[in-house]
């Protein structure tokens, strides 16, 4: 009876062997990862990063049944350390009769520090072979002597034509095309987002509620409605596309770094968060290249807490375009870190005494302050006198650009190094 009960589409078209699997050439083609392990004979405890509806759990079943290992499976979400002590006992048991057992784990991620420890005599000792599947990057989020024992392979999300191929066979099974126009098709293909699995359940979705004409891209919305992007504020996503946000304003690709503010807005990232991100960004990648930007970004800022969502979003768009357009220059970040540097290489060593001020007379017959060139006093206001401690040459830590105004502070620059040199030249003399 259970073989006769209706099963989702999705589940009727997962895949019967490796070759059936879309999306993941990277792996599966004949000089792939997974078929090397596979043409080794020697599948290791794998750990398959990837987003939800990519295959982790059908290549995971595939492996097993391809290296005739028992497949178990384990959700952490629903599993404890009953059901761990369970799976381990079946799979120390076959062992004994000379079977072997791939533990596939969904959602390992989620599993806590200890219980992942559980997994290491196991793994060490061959009683199971563990493929572990996450959404999330293993890295934060799998226990360092796990990840040493397991290879990380890393699913990407179905490109536009995996999901395309995932469509022909859904309607091979359904025994007719889906109705629909063919920008409707294409703007179904963006709304799965890389997800194959949900792409399916859309397919089948549609197919039931039998529209009676082809849907266009609004008819095909409106019975669908808008899925939710795939983002998680406290885990990679957010840090994802951070990331791209600050590498398209870096390479002044405003519409991109609009893009991905939007995308960032519109999964409901906290704008706050966005416009310390483009503050340190008009420090690091602009600088004195262009002062304003600093200020337009703290603008930005000023004009969300007084406006609020939506109204004060508009300010974060308007300073992400300026910064995007902004000429750009890292010289300030760079002289802060070289200067650091110095600072701690060079310990405790004291200011000259001429940058010294003497409040008391003790100080004055100390020496504090003598010899000071006050450059007010000096032609064109530089006396190029030298600040640097004592014991340490001058070095040069600031390198303007060549963009924006900080041209013409390197203008400025040059013209008191050659003051200095003269000085320098009058005081040898």
């Amino acid at each position: 009876m259970e073989a006769e009960a209706p099963r989702p589409l999705a589940d009727r078209l997962r895949p019967a062997n490796l070759d059936e699997v879309v999306g993941q050439d990277h792996l599966l083609r004949p000089e792939g990862g997974l078929r090397r392990l596979l043409q080794a004979r020697h599948l290791p405890s794998l750990i398959l990063w990837g987003p939800p509806g990519t295959g982790k759990t059908t290549i995971a079943r595939l492996l097993a049944r391809d290296s005739d290992l028992e497949f178990t499976a384990l959700s952490a979400v629903f599993s404890g350390v009953a059901d761990l002590r369970k799976a381990f006992d079946e799979a120390r048991a076959r062992r004994r009769e000379g079977r072997g057992t791939l533990l596939f784990v969904d959602e390992i991620h989620r599993f806590n520090r200890s219980q992942q420890d559980g997994f290491l005599p196991y793994v060490e000792d061959g009683t199971v072979t563990l493929v572990g599947a996450t959404t999330e990057n293993p890295s934060f989020e799998i226990n360092a002597a796990l990840l040493s024992r397991a290879q990380v392979l890393v699913l990407h999300r179905l490109d536009d034509a995996a999901l395309e191929a995932l469509l022909q066979r859904a309607e091979a099974a359904l025994g007719t095309d889906l109705p629909l126009q063919a920008e409707a098709r294409t703007a179904l293909r963006a709304l799965a987002d890389g997800d194959g699995r949900y792409l399916l359940n859309m397919a089948e979705q549609i197919d039931a509620l039998a529209p009676e004409a082809p849907l266009d891209t609004a008819g095909m919305a409106d019975l669908l409605q808008r899925r939710a992007p795939l983002y998680d504020k406290a885990q990679d996503g957010h840090y994802n596309l951070i990331s791209a946000l600050h590498k398209a304003l870096r390479a002044s690709d405003v519409d991109a770094g609009l893009y991905w503010l939007s995308r960032m807005l519109d999964a409901g990232e906290e704008p706050l968060y966005i416009v310390r991100r483009l503050v340190r960004f008009a420090s690091e990648d602009i600088g004195l290249a262009d002062p304003n930007a600093l200020q337009q970004a703290l603008a930005a800022k000023s004009a969300y807490d007084f406006l609020g969502s939506p109204e004060g979003e508009l300010a974060i768009a308007q300073a992400t375009i300026y910064l995007a357009v902004a000429p750009k220059s890292n010289a300030a970040y760079k002289a802060f870190g070289a200067a650091h540097r110095a600072a701690r290489d060079t310990g405790s060593l004291m200011p000259p005494l001429h940058s010294l001020n003497a409040p008391t007379r003790l100080m004055k017959d100390l020496g504090y302050s003598a010899g000071y060139a006050y450059d007010h006093d000096s032609p064109e206001a530089f006396s190029g006198q030298d600040h640097f401690p004592e014991g340490m040459r001058r070095q040069r830590f600031y390198r303007p650009s060549d963009r924006g105004v900080e041209a013409r502070i390197s203008e400025r620059l040059a013209n008191w190094e050659r003051l200095r040199r003269e000085q320098r030249g009058r005081d040898s003399g």
